[in-house]
């Protein structure tokens, strides 16, 4: 039987995903889904110098949403370094994040990350290039 999400992947120029943190990292939703691509031979593949990724020239989005504050530096967020780490064994290089953290703090904060995210997205991420 074919794998749908191997496919769609492979067919698709733009992957765009959506990550809340659950306890620092992604959700075993999404971990299901990158063991359904991550395939050797379509995805990558093994040679005497490494791995190769063989997918690159594709753009993904990940939109993500924090909690509390977890600045990819802070040692907190195990999200975007293993999803770049991923994305990019892959061989995709142009991996963007978008994150409303702070949502479980207030709801004022939850209204001033949310809107700042959308606005981030009007002015950084066109989809159509």
């Amino acid at each position: 039987m074919a794998n749908a999400a191997l496919d769609e992947f492979l067919s698709a120029d733009v992957i765009v995903i959506g990550v809340p943190m659950y306890n620092f990292g992604i959700p075993s939703q999404l971990k299901a889904w990158i063991d359904r691509v991550a395939v050797a031979g379509k995805t990558f593949r093994y040679t005497a110098e490494g791995p190769q990724g063989l997918v690159g020239g594709k753009r993904v989005i990940v939109a993500g949403s924090y909690g509390g504050f977890h600045p990819v530096d802070g040692g907190s967020n195990f999200i975007e370094p293993y999803l770049r780490f991923v994305f990019g064994f892959f061989g995709i290089d142009d991996v963007e994040f978008i994150t409303a953290e702070g949502l479980s703090v207030s709801p004022e904060q939850r209204a001033q990350s949310i809107a700042a995210a959308l606005a981030r997205i009007d002015a950084e991420l066109p989809l159509a290039a």
